[in-house]
C-alpha cells in the first residue's frame, strides 16, 4: 500500500504562480512513476504531468508545457509541480498519483496507470 498527500493549492491571480507537493509513504519503493492529474468540474480528470522514479523521464501535456515543470525528491519521497503563468483555465482539483509495481503500465499519460491516488489539492486561478 502507498499513501498519497497533496498540499501547496489555493487561489491565484491569473498569471501567478503555486507549487504543488505530494508526499508519498508506506511502500515507497515499489514505485516507477509519479503523475499528477487534474479535474474541473464538470470535466473528466485529465493528465498534467508525471516523472520517473529516476527523474531521468518527464511528460508533460501540451498545455503544461512551458508552464509547468514536474520534479522529485526522493530521499523525502516527494514529488513537485511547479506552475507558472496559471491562467483561469488552469483551475481544477489536482490530484497526485503513483504507479507501482503491482499496477498494469498502459504509459505515463493513462489513468489506469496509476494504481494509487491522493485526495486531491484545489487550485483556483482568478481573472
Amino acid at each position: 500500500q502507498v499513501q498519497l498527500g497533496e498540499s501547496g493549492g489555493g487561489l491565484v491571480q491569473a498569471g501567478g504562480s503555486l507549487r504543488l507537493s505530494c508526499a508519498a509513504s508506506g511502500r515507497t519503493n515499489s514505485i516507477y512513476a509519479m503523475g499528477w492529474f487534474r479535474q474541473a468540474p464538470g470535466k473528466d480528470r485529465e493528465f498534467v504531468a508525471a516523472i520517473g522514479v529516476t527523474g531521468d523521464d518527464m511528460y508533460y501535456a501540451e498545455y503544461a508545457k512551458g508552464r509547468f515543470t514536474i520534479s522529485g525528491d526522493s530521499d523525502k519521497n516527494t514529488v513537485y509541480l511547479q506552475m507558472n503563468s496559471l491562467r483561469p483555465e488552469d483551475t481544477a482539483l489536482y490530484y497526485c498519483a503513483c504507479a507501482t509495481i503491482s499496477g498494469l503500465w498502459y504509459g505515463a499519460m493513462s489513468r489506469t496507470s496509476y494504481n494509487y491516488w491522493g485526495q486531491g489539492t484545489q487550485v483556483t486561478v482568478s481573472s
